[in-house]
């Protein structure tokens, strides 16, 4: 198979990654759906659909603004903002999802925590979305910096690079099935499985983006690992907790 992988159908090139992003929400939404179903909610229906707007419209809002400080110097032209309109990021859409929820939840005066029955249902659908960022080799600015490592790949361009996204699937594969080994085997408090989750991965993110080809404009960083501290600090009282225990 060659990548970037571009099945065609009647003729027309199909956009892998965007048929997968698509495939991503719907198969986690199912399956958050079920969860709930063969769980003992504490929130009400009422209450979860409001958590679940303020999410979506965090993680919209979140995604554009990250995504467009990736690339706060780029120059203004029609083309340009065109694209900056296109571009969205997972991690700004993770954070600002947490802060959508945050903000419902204060709103309808909800105290309960709410992630845990997101957690595996939003590992999903991140893995579904990376492989289509996988297929789409160059097309998609996920892909590693050249290296003479002997996982390098040719992503499209003819170049060994670092298949970054393929890292990644590895790590949520380990980090879905970790998440639930700690949620059986461990005494944990309601919400602790949503914050582990957010922890790991934004670590994870963290040290991969140095494998990218990123801008790093603030104290050698990128706009990602600088959310990924911001995540850090969020959640300090968590890391915190587990460094006294």
């Amino acid at each position: 198979m060659q990548i970037p992988f571009e099945p065609q159908l009647f003729g027309y090139n199909i956009n892998i990654h965007l048929v997968l992003e698509y495939l991503a929400f719907f198969v986690a939404f199912r399956y958050y759906v079920f969860l709930r179903k063969h769980s003992s909610d504490v929130i009400s229906s009422n209450n979860r659909l409001s958590i679940i707007l303020g999410a979506a419209l965090g993680a919209l809002i979140g995604a554009r603004l990250i995504g467009f400080l990736e690339n706060p110097m780029i120059t203004f032209s029609q083309e340009n903002i065109i694209q900056l309109l296109n571009t969205k990021t997972i991690m700004g859409g993770l954070f600002g999802g947490l802060l959508g929820v945050e903000f419902s939840k204060k709103r309808i005066g909800e105290t309960k925590s709410s992630g845990d029955l997101f957690t595996f249902p939003i590992i999903l659908g991140i893995f579904i979305g990376r492989v289509g960022c996988f297929l789409s080799g160059v097309n998609e600015f996920t892909y590693g910096k050249e290296t003479c490592f002997f996982m390098g790949m040719d992503l499209g361009d003819g170049d060994l690079r670092h298949p970054t996204s393929l890292y990644e699937l590895v790590f949520l594969i380990l980090l879905f099935f970790g998440l639930k080994y700690i949620k059986k085997n461990k005494n944990l408090k309601s919400g602790d499985l949503f914050k582990w989750f957010m922890i790991f991965y934004f670590g994870f993110r963290f040290f991969i983006e140095f494998l990218k080809p990123n801008v790093f404009y603030v104290f050698g960083l990128s706009t990602i690992q600088i959310l990924c501290i911001i995540c850090w600090l969020y959640y300090y009282k968590t890391l915190r907790n587990l460094n006294s225990s």
